[in-house]
């Protein structure tokens, strides 16, 4: 990538929806499809959290998490996708863009489980095993770990 950001903004700006094609081509080694895998990694390199500390911290072995990170593999589990986005300090925003990435269902604050999950998010209860302790307090299954089948 040779331009900045906004010089790319400024470009996209000025175009017209008649010149688009050309425009796309001109500057496809400057665009980027932003996929789970490239956000993922972003976000923890702004915030400093290395790979690893996240795959411990959401109790998902290395190996599995580096699959599901690089596409390699793909859950349908979206506690496994909930895990590494707690584990990686993300808020809720973040998870939730996290999540439809990855081709899930953004948190609905209707659902008493993902509301409850919400407010772990914002408030930060503790480690994996304490926000499954609220989840569980609160009448609600914990994260499933993963190594479990739904």
């Amino acid at each position: 990538m040779k331009k900045t950001t906004k010089e790319l903004e400024g470009i996209l700006l000025n175009a017209h929806s008649k010149s688009v094609d050309r425009i796309m081509e001109d500057e496809k080694g400057e665009l980027v499809t932003k996929t789970f895998g490239n956000y993922f990694r972003d976000l923890l390199l702004d915030k400093k959290i290395t790979q690893q500390k996240v795959f411990i911290d959401a109790d998902i072995s290395e190996k599995y998490g580096y699959k599901i990170v690089s596409g390699e593999k793909h859950t349908n589990q979206r506690d496994t996708i909930l895990r590494l986005c707690y584990a990686g300090n993300f808020n809720v925003e973040e998870t939730n863009k996290a999540l439809m990435l990855y081709g899930m269902s953004p948190f609905y604050a209707r659902d008493k489980r993902d509301a409850l999950l919400i407010v772990a998010f914002n408030d930060r209860v503790g480690d994996i095993l304490d926000l499954n302790e609220y989840l569980i307090k609160n009448n609600e299954k914990p994260l499933k770990s993963s190594g479990e089948i739904k």
